[in-house]
């Protein structure tokens, strides 16, 4: 059953939102701690998030910024603003879909049905792990585990590992890297990458893989 968080702090519309959820066989959580909407995130890891922009303490667009150095998970955002400049913010802070209130519970469910459809079907085709040297890559939660430890990835940190992983014991690349994560809408830069390896490099440290990412001088980066 997937988990949709419903991030919405008018009890009444996020309630509403829930009963439909819940008849369309979804599993719905209504986020209440707007002050630490990052924690719960995490600790209910939802494979898509309804966020409303005008939000207590910190608005949407900055939970979406936050939402997105954690996790590639959909966002459709959920407002009575309809300015133009607002959904095109919305969509440049890494939101998947807009939907203006008051809307149509009929029009919502078919928004989140189709990105359903065209986010997740792919996974039901492969494996929804990858392993190697006993590392798992996790490709439904977006985080390794190495024996009983588990820790989580960032968007950039998990395209890289997928993309090493997916091609291992082949030479990736620094240019091919960059290439694939401008592809999927996550702008990045030479020293971000160098910023974004190491720290995935700490990460795999910290199961005692101090070299499971090696460097080719003036190539790229392997995995072997």
């Amino acid at each position: 059953m997937y988990k949709v968080m419903i991030i919405e702090d008018d009890p009444k519309i996020s309630s509403i939102i829930a009963h439909t959820l819940l008849k369309w066989k979804f599993d719905p959580i209504e986020a209440n701690d707007f002050e630490h909407l990052d924690k719960e995130f995490m600790n209910n890891k939802p494979d898509l998030v309804l966020l409303d922009i005008n939000l207590p303490i910190y608005d949407g667009y900055y939970w979406c910024g936050k939402f997105r150095q954690l996790s590639n998970v959909p966002i459709i955002f959920i407002s009575s603003r309809s300015q133009n400049m607002d959904i095109v913010m919305a969509m440049n802070m890494g939101g998947d879909d807009f939907i203006q209130k008051p809307f149509s519970l009929d029009v919502l469910m078919a928004k989140i049905n189709a990105i359903f459809r065209r986010v997740y079907t792919y996974k039901e085709k492969e494996k929804d792990y990858m392993e190697h040297r006993g590392l798992i890559l996790h490709v439904d939660k977006g985080s390794i585990s190495y024996h009983e430890k588990e820790l989580d990835l960032t968007k950039n940190e998990f395209q890289i590992l997928y993309l090493l992983l997916k091609k291992k014991e082949c030479i990736v690349s620094r240019d091919e890297i960059m290439t694939a994560l401008w592809e999927s809408e996550n702008f990045i830069d030479d020293n971000t990458l160098t910023v974004n390896i190491a720290r995935l490099r700490r990460k795999l440290e910290e199961f005692g893989l101090d070299d499971f990412i090696e460097t080719k001088k003036r190539q790229g980066y392997v995995i072997k």
